[in-house]
């Protein structure tokens, strides 16, 4: 169910949008929809391993791109190097994902509430029981899962890397 048109197609304007599209495939079909989130930053194969994970529990896989303003709150000043439109154009680019958004909130329990995914999955930096949106998810009867490998990636250790001198 991936869409023709390439990865720019695949980025859409809002939850509402993703509502009506998801919400039609899912009806027609009894589709399982997951949603996944993050700042992407400095793409690596961590969160690549993590978006796979997340399309194995799926029949439509939704990524919620962090935007530019919620990742400088969240990563903090100097973040993100790359621009949330160029970072979902990324994600979006990827077979494995079927629709992006990007999101101002400090976190995607709205998105979460008006969605409704059957299963919000979250990294291995989580486990089951630390999900901050677990209790929203679980209070509209959805689920969360775990995925993509150990947590052995990051875009922070990444720059940090880049900006220290060689030995």
């Amino acid at each position: 169910m991936k869409t023709p048109g390439g990865a720019q197609t695949k980025v859409l304007a809002s939850v509402d949008e993703v509502v009506a599209r998801v919400g039609g495939v899912s009806t027609k079909r009894h589709a399982t929809v997951v949603l996944a989130n993050g700042v992407f930053d400095v793409f690596h194969v961590g969160h690549l391993r993590y978006l796979e994970g997340a399309a194995a529990e799926a029949d439509v896989l939704v990524v919620a791109v962090n935007s530019d303003a919620s990742t400088r709150a969240y990563k903090g000043p100097g973040r993100p190097l790359i621009p949330e439109d160029e970072r979902a154009e990324i994600v979006a680019g990827l077979a494995c994902v079927d629709w992006v958004l990007v999101f101002d909130d400090p976190n995607v329990t709205r998105i979460l509430k008006t969605l409704r995914p059957d299963v919000h999955a979250k990294g291995t930096d989580y486990t089951p029981t630390t999900v901050p949106e677990r209790t929203v998810v679980l209070e509209y009867g959805g689920r969360v899962a775990i995925t993509g490998d150990a947590k052995a990636h990051s875009s922070t250790q990444i720059l940090d890397r880049l900006t220290k001198p060689l030995p």
